[in-house]
Formats: C-alpha cells, structure tokens, sequence
C-alpha cells in the first residue's frame, strides 16, 4: 500500500486552513496546518512531503519562511507551492528564485490546487527516483544541461536554476530550431492542464536568459508563435 503523502498548510486564514485541509484529508492526504511562520516552524518540517505557504502573514512572511526551509540542509528539498493573492512580477520573481516548485494566485480553485498539487509531488517523486539510464547531457557550445542530474553549466561554471526554468531550458536545447508556443509550454512544465499566468512563462523566460550570458541572445521569442533556442 502507497504511503500517504503529509501536507502541511501555511496560512493566517483561520477558515481556508480548515477547508483547504478537509479538502485534502478527503482526497487521501495526510494534513497539518499552521497559521503562522512561527507556528509552522513548531512542526517537524523536513517529515513534510509538500508545505502550501501563503506570502503575506505576521511577523515572518511566507518568502522569510521558504529561505528558512531551503537554507536548512534537513528541509530543503521539501516542495513548497506558494499560495498567495500577491500575483506582481516582482513577487512571482521572488518565489520562483527561492525555488519554489509552483505560484498559485488566490483566488484559486480547489480542482486547480488538487491539480498542482499532483503535479510537484509526481514531479518529485520522479526527480528522487534511482536513475536507470546514463547520464543524458544536451548541449550547445559551452551551455551544458545534464537531465540526470539537473544541473546547467555555462562556460564550466555551474549555474543554479529552479526546476520550472531548468525544465523549460531543458526543452529548448532537447529541440534546438524549434519554437513552442505557450500552449505546448504549459503543457508540458505546468501538465494538467491548470491555469498559469502568461507572465509566470514569461518571467520564467527573462530570468533563464540572464542566467545563461552570452547564450541567452539564442532563446528567442517568435510573435505570434511563442519561443524556442535557435541556434
């Protein structure tokens, strides 16, 4: 039998806590929730298969609670989707490069959030896995990804992406010369079919290509169809 997957919900909204966990508790998860930073962190964080964290709350924020968790070696690889009504750039910028696995903008569905909440903990499970295959590396000139063990190198130096970026670029050099266009993009990194802001894609796309210097001039943008890496 599968084991039960533990979530634990991070928010100051007494009543979406309460609702939010019934909901999950129905569909087969095990639910703790916290409505504080201080009160999350009373919890055991690293026996957590996935954190639901909301931005703005008390004396710690949500962005202050997820550098906590990622800079702690014990509770870093715990998946957190940020859940919040703060939808700027700028905060979408903040959360993605904190590493956090997905941005849900309230309000929010509860088949959307069921959705995506499938999805970072297939993906998860996926990442963890024993590897079968040889290391697969995909490359152009000194831009090197290596889909086995998720890492980017640009000029010999190793560059730190969050998964959404490093899954997009991956797709780019797997397909040199070939453009995507949003619909295929969500498609494949956001699966599901659930809602995205066209400007998550978009951030996504501006901060892989400061990331990658000299080659962040081939990940182009076709109006009209969408982007791809051309060499």
């Amino acid at each position: 039998m599968e084991t039960k997957k533990r979530i634990l919900v991070v928010d100051d909204e007494e009543t979406l806590c309460d609702t939010l966990g019934f909901n999950l508790e129905n569909e087969g998860y095990l639910v703790d929730t916290a409505l504080s930073a201080e009160e999350a962190m009373c919890h055991n964080l690293s026996d957590y298969d996935l954190i639901l964290l909301d931005i703005m709350m008390g004396e710690i924020s949500g962005i202050q609670l997820a550098k906590i968790i990622k800079s702690n070696p014990s509770t870093a690889s715990v998946p957190i989707i940020f859940c919040t009504a703060k939808d700027s750039e700028e905060d979408i910028i903040k959360g993605l490069d904190l590493g956090a696995d997905d941005y849900i903008t309230k309000p929010y569905s509860l088949k959307t959030m069921l959705a995506r909440i499938r999805t970072v903990l297939r993906r998860v499970s996926v990442d963890h896995a024993p590897a079968t295959t040889d290391s697969e590396i995909f490359s152009y000139k000194g831009l090197v990804l290596s889909a086995r063990n998720r890492t980017c190198m640009v000029d010999g130096k190793e560059v730190k992406m969050p998964k959404k970026e490093f899954e997009i670029l991956l797709k780019f050099l797997s397909n040199i010369g070939q453009v995507f266009s949003r619909t295929e993009l969500l498609r494949e990194i956001w699966p599901d079919e659930v809602v995205v802001l066209d400007r998550v894609i978009d951030v996504n796309i501006t901060r892989i290509r400061q990331k990658i210097g000299v080659y962040g001039k081939n990940v182009v943008t076709r109006s009209g169809y969408g982007y791809g890496f051309i060499e």
